[in-house]
């Protein structure tokens, strides 16, 4: 359907991540979260999407009351042999395997994390989902995008507001309906010279107009663009 409206699919992902993270202390979960990623790796290719969204492993995930804390040293031993794992399949379907990280799972929490993850594999086909918001809470965007360069290959443009004390989803917002530097943060992908998808992910549409959000995020995205 995609293809017959001319609308590109910039990437895959799943929330299968965190129902079964690669990095559980819980060898099973562990086990069929490899499955699940294996077969979305699969999902991307049938889909002509070269571009797989993968949450490496969370040393906590607030929302699942079932979730036991996963020691840093374990999550990173964990993640990095899971990743190996998913290589082969990966190549096989030239299908990039693109690490995000999340203010509140506690792994990867640094740019510099970020790039040693991904610089362990020496494969192009472990790179980068940088969402704009998942680091906003203490850090800032434009001075991730500088460190990782090259390694991005995928964008999700995510507003964050920091004028309050609320660390949930609430914190989330609207392009432009937060305290994200986006001039900053536009020429910074400009100086790594990242050329390819600036995808807008939101949580709160609009309660009695939820369509609204659309013409605003196309509107804000126009702006931030230059094209009006």
């Amino acid at each position: 359907m995609a293809d017959q409206i001319g609308i590109a699919i910039s990437g895959l992902c799943s929330f299968l991540f965190w129902p079964y993270p690669l990095t559980s202390n819980d060898p099973k979960l562990r086990q069929r979260g490899l499955e699940l990623a294996t077969l979305m790796t699969h999902a991307a290719h049938d889909l002509g999407v070269e571009n797989l969204l993968v949450v490496p492993g969370a040393v906590h995930i607030p929302w699942n009351k079932d979730h036991e804390p996963t020691p840093n040293d374990q999550c990173d031993r964990r993640a990095k042999e899971a990743v190996g794992k998913l290589l082969p399949t990966a190549e096989k379907l030239v299908v990039y395997l693109n690490i995000e990280n999340i203010f509140f799972n506690g792994y990867l929490m640094t740019p510099g994390e970020m790039a040693a993850f991904v610089d362990g594999f020496q494969n192009p086909h472990v790179r980068v989902h940088f969402d704009t918001g998942n680091i906003m809470m203490f850090q800032f965007p434009e001075h991730w995008i500088d460190f990782l360069g090259k390694r991005i290959k995928n964008v999700h443009l995510k507003e964050f507001t920091k004028k309050g004390t609320d660390y949930s989803l609430e914190s989330f917002r609207p392009l432009l309906d937060g305290t994200t530097n986006w001039p900053a943060v536009l020429e910074s992908f400009d100086r790594v010279g990242y050329r390819d998808y600036l995808t807008f992910e939101y949580f709160h549409p609009y309660p009695h107009f939820p369509e609204a959000l659309i013409y605003q995020t196309a509107d804000s995205l126009d702006r931030m663009l230059g094209r009006k």
